[in-house]
Formats: structure tokens, C-alpha cells, sequence
């Protein structure tokens, strides 16, 4: 008993001594190149993201940084971890700079547009091998974008994803939090490992969707009169729907070569809503599929 209170007081005081900075980083951008492939991408560590569209046409990025280090020159050193930005005349890249995992361009790589090939950190080249991130950190955003601009975001841990009436195409990962996406209308993907995946059709989508949480429930509505063709997979979840017009697929198996001679691919639990329509795909592992159309 005495070690574990020792034990505690140690760790209280080690708390208690951390070195804190913070501050509310606030930048303003527009397009220089303005057109319908116009993007934003976000690529977040530790911290949240928060996206809002309006009838404007700038870029209104608030960035609150908070940085945590044992002591005072482990803080100092550590401040260089802030918001990083690319600007390439139609899209605004956003990232975490100062860490030691290097950001930048990654090759034979596109996004979801094709207009830019993507982003992200060199996680394996680490260079010189003794740096390490010694303070912990996180940026969490609020960004105001032109309502059609195209988002990609993404982050990893301390922090939920939310974009709300983007009428541009929508790309969101995560791995520790929760997605939102709010009144969209176009093609989105959602994919996260630990959270729930929530989607508010403002109007149905006419492209492809894919939305995915290994450890959570996937809540979709929908405006009436979807038209839609949908697969659900999940190990351990259910489907739950209040679409009466629901009608099961055929089992489609596709035959493919390979090494070890034929291979049988076998894709069920495909859905037809109303005369069918656009793709949706639907996967969970330990969660349900909600899918509805709003009353």
C-alpha cells in the first residue's frame, strides 16, 4: 500500500510540474485560382477539426495550439510544433510542422479530385535517429470555407471530426474520435477506427459513398425519395432502416487469376432502394448501420 501512494504522489507531482504554453493562432486565405476543384486539406495529428461553410469567399482558419513539456526548455524547444501551410493557388494544405516526422508530397498518389497529387508524414524517415517529439501537443481547428469548396481532413487522436453544409465533395479519416457530417449533398467518405460515424443528408448524393467504423455505429439520413444501391458488412452489427422500399440483390460472384489458381470473390448483402441509383457502401465491425430517410 505504501509503494501505490508513493507511486501516486510522484506521478501527481510530475503532473503538477509540467511547463504549459498556449495560444489562438487566426489566418485568413482565398483562392488564387478559383474553379470547382478548389479544396482544403487538412491533415491533423492530435486535435480536433472543425469545418463550417458559408456564402464567403475566404478561408478562415482558427488554430488553438497547446503545447505540454516537463520542463521549461523541453517547452521552449518544443513551441517550434505549429500549424504548417501550403498553399497551391486552387487547394490550401494545412499540417502540423516543426515535428520529426517530416510533412510533404507524397508520390504516384492522387486524391480524390485529381487535381493534387496527396500529402502526408514520413512516419519512417525520422531523421537523425535520435530526434523524438519530447513535449506532447495538439492544434484543434475551426475553419470557415466558400459553401463549395472541396474538404479532405484527417486526424489521429484528442479530437472528433465535424463539417457542417459543405456542398463540395467530402474525404474524413480518423482513428480515436468520432465523425459528423452535417446538410452535405455530394460524394463523401467517412472512416474512422474508434467512434461513431454520423451523416445528414441536406440532398441526396449523385456519386458513390463509402462510410466505415470498426468500433462504432453508423447513423445516415437521408432526404425522402433516396434511389440508391447498397452493400452493408459487419462481424458483429446489424442493419436497421425505415425504408420500406428495401429490396435484396443477387449474390454477384466474380472469378479472378492468381497465383494459386482461381479465385472466387463473393459479394452479398447488396440492397436496392426505390429503381436503384447510387452506390452506397456501409461497414462496421463492432457497431450497427442506421440508415433512414427523413419523415
Amino acid at each position: 500500500m505504501r509503494l501505490t501512494i508513493t507511486i501516486g504522489l510522484v506521478l501527481a507531482a510530475g503532473v503538477a510540474m509540467s511547463q504549459t504554453f498556449s495560444e489562438k493562432i487566426t489566418r485568413e486565405y482565398v483562392f488564387e485560382k478559383k474553379s470547382n476543384e478548389n479544396a482544403i486539406l487538412i491533415a491533423n495529428i492530435n486535435g480536433g477539426i472543425s469545418v463550417a461553410a458559408y456564402d464567403g469567399d475566404k478561408i478562415q482558419v482558427e488554430v488553438t495550439r497547446a503545447i505540454k513539456g516537463k520542463t521549461a526548455e523541453r517547452l521552449e524547444a518544443g513551441k517550434v510544433i505549429t500549424l504548417g501551410v501550403i498553399d497551391l493557388a486552387d487547394t490550401l494544405v494545412f499540417y502540423t510542422e516543426g515535428l520529426c516526422s517530416k510533412f510533404g508530397r507524397k508520390q504516384n498518389h492522387k486524391n480524390n479530385w485529381g487535381h493534387t497529387k496527396g500529402w502526408g508524414y514520413d512516419w519512417n524517415g525520422r531523421a537523425p535517429d535520435d530526434c523524438r517529439d519530447k513535449v506532447e501537443y495538439t492544434l484543434d481547428y475551426v475553419v470557415r470555407v466558400p459553401r463549395n469548396t472541396n474538404v479532405i481532413v484527417s486526424t489521429v487522436n484528442q479530437g472528433n471530426i465535424k463539417i457542417d453544409d459543405v456542398a463540395g465533395g467530402i474525404v474524413s479519416n480518423n482513428v480515436n474520435g468520432a465523425i459528423a457530417l452535417n446538410g452535405i449533398s455530394r460524394e463523401a467518405v467517412a472512416h474512422t477506427i474508434n467512434g461513431n460515424v454520423d451523416i445528414t443528408y441536406a440532398k441526396n448524393p449523385q456519386s458513390p459513398c463509402r462510410f466505415y467504423t470498426l468500433n462504432g455505429d453508423i447513423n445516415a439520413w437521408f432526404q425522402k425519395g433516396l434511389q440508391a444501391e447498397l452493400s452493408f458488412e459487419s462481424f458483429n452489427g446489424h442493419f436497421f432502416t425505415n425504408v420500406a422500399s428495401l429490396q435484396s440483390m443477387p449474390v454477384v460472384v466474380r472469378k479472378e487469376d492468381s497465383k494459386e489458381g482461381l479465385k472466387f470473390k463473393i459479394k452479398g448483402n447488396q440492397f436496392k432502394i426505390g429503381t436503384g441509383g447510387v452506390q452506397l457502401n456501409f461497414e462496421t465491425f463492432n457497431g450497427n448501420v442506421y440508415l433512414k430517410e427523413k419523415i
